[in-house]
């Protein structure tokens, strides 16, 4: 990961409300939620969370799917993956005996939360 790009994450997570939605969807796991149902969890007005959403998308930390009638939001764990990698890669001058134990596959679906 760049240097820009870690800074276009980081920032989109540093607000209360996007932090909070992210953390919505690396918890629901591979299939996400649908727009509604993470608005209703959030207790946001639908113009904020699309604004929200909308900074998310732009770092790559989330995605969206229409599925008829209904947008799904999922987590981007690929950039949240590279995201940590890259925060974490001199931890401990490059000692193997730091740092996160391994990355975060997404939660399978019907798995327990």
């Amino acid at each position: 990961m760049e240097t820009k790009a870690a800074l276009l994450a980081l920032s989109a997570l540093g607000h209360e409300s996007r932090l909070a939605a992210f953390r919505e969807l690396v918890q629901a796991g591979p299939e996400g939620l649908a727009v509604g149902e993470l608005r209703e969890r959030l207790g946001l007005p639908p113009a904020t969370l699309t604004a929200h959403l909308n900074v998310l998308r732009a770092a790559g930390l989330v995605q969206d799917a229409r599925e008829g009638r209904v947008i799904r939001v999922r987590a981007g764990y690929t950039q949240m993956d590279a995201l940590l990698a890259y925060l974490t890669e001199n931890c401990c001058a490059g000692s193997a005996t730091c740092g996160p134990a391994a990355t975060c596959p997404p939660r399978r679906k019907g798995a327990p939360r």
